[in-house]
């Protein structure tokens, strides 16, 4: 028979789950703050946006490094798991495959920055490439995979290359007022279309 908790205190279990929250909090905070105010923004803004006390931060995220690694682990996460649920809502296959390419936009401005912030630590942010290549690649080819057996895309359409085409395409969208690279994704995306039958 498993012991009770004495009155007055927390399961175990909710603290696990509290800390967790906090954390994810964090790391949308940042996410947001990075966006607008670069990874160099003061620890303090953040701490701010997300509602806590500055020691809550460095409890959770002792360097700067910690903070920004664990914001793009979070993003890619985030990605990642946007795939299968758009497949499963979308209205169709190319639909979900728009959504989630304007979700994967979003994250590579919120990823602006963070390669210059992790130069110091080269082999970490070469971990942190690898891991985003290996979690958003097979998500990017099954839904490439899904649009092109439903008829909506031409198929074989590697998900290397959109990925690496929409980076791109999103390179000086937030320095040039007169680039707009959303449009270009979509212009894209609309290449990739299956023509009409003749």
């Amino acid at each position: 028979m498993p012991a009770e908790t004495p009155p007055g205190r927390t399961p175990a279990r909710t603290k696990r789950a509290d800390a967790v929250r906090n954390q994810q909090a964090l790391l949308a905070a940042a996410a947001e703050v990075f966006v607008t105010s670069g990874v160099d923004a003061p620890i303090r803004q953040i701490a701010a946006r997300a509602g806590v006390g500055m020691g809550t931060i460095y409890r959770h995220f002792p360097t700067r490094a910690d903070l920004i690694t664990a914001v793009y682990r979070h993003q890619i996460e985030a990605c990642a798991k946007a795939g299968p649920d758009l497949l499963a809502s979308a209205g169709s296959p190319f639909e979900a495959l728009r959504q989630w390419v304007d979700l994967f936009a979003d994250f590579l401005v919120t990823k602006h920055g963070l390669a210059d912030a992790l130069q110091s630590d080269s082999s970490r942010f070469a971990a942190l490439h690898t891991y985003f290549l290996e979690r958003l690649e097979p998500v990017c080819g099954r839904l490439l995979d899904a649009a092109a057996e439903a008829g909506d895309i031409r198929p074989g359409i590697q998900p290397y290359e959109l990925m690496r085409g929409i980076g791109n395409l999103c390179i000086g969208g937030d320095s040039e007022p007169r680039y707009n690279p959303r449009r270009l994704i979509g212009l894209l995306l609309q290449g990739l279309r299956q023509p009409p039958p003749a």
